[in-house]
């Protein structure tokens, strides 16, 4: 079986992770687990959804001859809009022959599905969330008959299972420090999420933005070999066509934008937060784990550690626009979808993860210690420093939101407490 790797940018022995501590690997064959075993008829992913619509003839993929393949189809029976495209130019997965800065990879993404795409490449990866199992990995290919093919390769873990996805089958963002050839540097190699600093992002990644004076790693190579660790990033900031570096042709949309990035980057690591804590609980984990787990996700939630802005972000395709619209809104017409992009990712700090299918099925002991964090910190009644970045007004902000918003939240959610009258 050949490799998958959808979303490998950066070798598994070169991962560093910005402000996070190294999690052990969980069991992927534990009793309460069974990631594999687990018979396809109880996988709830949209991928596995697809294919047992297609086997009852419900739903077909329109295959292209153009080169895009099943591709297009795909995203649609996904709900994938076109204009969450990133672009990699790092060599990495399966195809890493075929990438190169003169021909990147195309990623899309939506909040529980992304599929991987290489101009001249074999078939589409795709990377498809299940509420309990977390991510679950697949390939489609167009059989002898002219049917598509999908598989589930074992090997995909050998890279998306481990410090780079808190030790859970898991994706994950990495910025390196490519060659010209698009060859990643072990060196100097992380993963991104909101907490890593601008300047040390998206090394490998096509970008097209309006970032004002914040310097990253994006649209930059390391031109000589004597010196493979420094990148040549003069005048590559604040692009908003990426046709100097390569030719656009075949491709659904020329753009890379940074606001489909920065937002794949946060969903990634929490996806594998709220996996890792599910299958723990499943696992029968002591309480000093799981009380240290819950507080790890409630921050990530929170955004506690989220890097600031020093500029303003604007984005150069509609995903601003439609990654909202997604909503839903309160009486106020607010979301927790909603940009803010001057001084952070989102308006209101509480992840929109809140909503998934993932967050609802968590076993009750996790799902009932993050409603409990959560509340302590928008209630006011935690005034610790690791939270001091969330105003008074934004906490009664997110609480009025959920309390419109968010189906079966805890009763004590529609209550203050004093404490939030105290808050900064």
């Amino acid at each position: 079986m050949r490799p998958f790797f959808a979303f490998r940018v950066i070798a598994f022995g070169a991962v560093t992770c910005w402000a996070q501590l190294y999690k052990s690997d969980l069991p992927i064959d534990h009793p309460a687990i069974h990631y594999f075993q687990t018979p396809a008829q109880y996988l709830d992913d949209p991928v596995t959804r697809l294919i047992r619509q297609i086997n009852a003839g419900e739903k077909k993929l329109a295959w292209r001859d153009d080169g895009l393949g099943y591709l297009p189809s795909l995203l649609e029976n996904l709900g994938i809009n076109t204009d969450s495209q990133a672009l990699p130019f790092a060599k990495g997965s399966f195809q890493a022959a075929k990438i190169s800065p003169r021909n990147p990879r195309a990623i899309y993404f939506t909040d529980d599905a992304a599929a991987g795409w290489v101009r001249g490449g074999t078939g589409v990866e795709l990377a498809s969330l299940d509420p309990k199992q977390g991510v679950v990995f697949y390939d489609v290919v167009r059989g002898s008959s002219g049917e598509p093919v999908f598989n589930r390769p074992q090997v995909c873990l050998n890279c998306h299972r481990g410090a780079a996805t808190n030790g859970v089958p898991g994706m994950f963002v990495g910025s390196v420090i490519p060659s010209q050839s698009g060859e990643p540097q072990r060196l100097g190699a992380i993963i991104t999420d909101h907490r890593t600093k601008f300047e040390d992002r998206w090394g490998g990644w096509y970008i097209t933005a309006k970032s004002g004076e914040q310097r990253d790693r994006a649209n930059s190579i390391a031109p000589d070999p004597a010196e493979p660790e420094t990148l040549d990033n003069e005048g590559k900031q604040n692009l908003t066509s990426l046709a100097r570096f390569f030719n656009p042709a075949g491709y659904l949309t020329p753009l890379s934008d940074i606001v489909a990035l920065m937002t794949f980057e946060h969903q990634t690591q929490m996806q594998n937060l709220l996996t890792r804590l599910g299958w723990l609980v499943r696992m029968g984990a002591d309480e000093p784990t799981l009380r240290s787990e819950a507080e790890d996700v409630a921050a990530y939630m929170l955004f506690a550690d989220e890097e600031p802005l020093k500029d303003p972000i604007e984005g150069v395709s509609t995903f601003t626009r439609t990654f909202p619209e997604r909503g839903p809104r309160d009486h106020k017409g607010r979301s927790l979808r909603d940009f803010d992009l001057r001084t952070r990712l989102f308006r209101y700090p509480l992840s929109y993860a809140i909503y998934s299918a993932q967050f609802d099925a968590l076993p009750d002991a996790a799902r009932d210690r993050l409603y409990h964090r959560l509340y302590e910190v928008l209630s006011g009644e935690d005034q610790s420093p690791r939270f001091a970045r969330i105003s008074a007004a934004d906490r009664q902000a997110i609480l009025e939101i959920l309390r419109d918003t968010k189906p079966n939240l805890p009763g004590y959610f529609q209550h203050n407490s004093q404490g939030l009258s105290r808050a900064n």
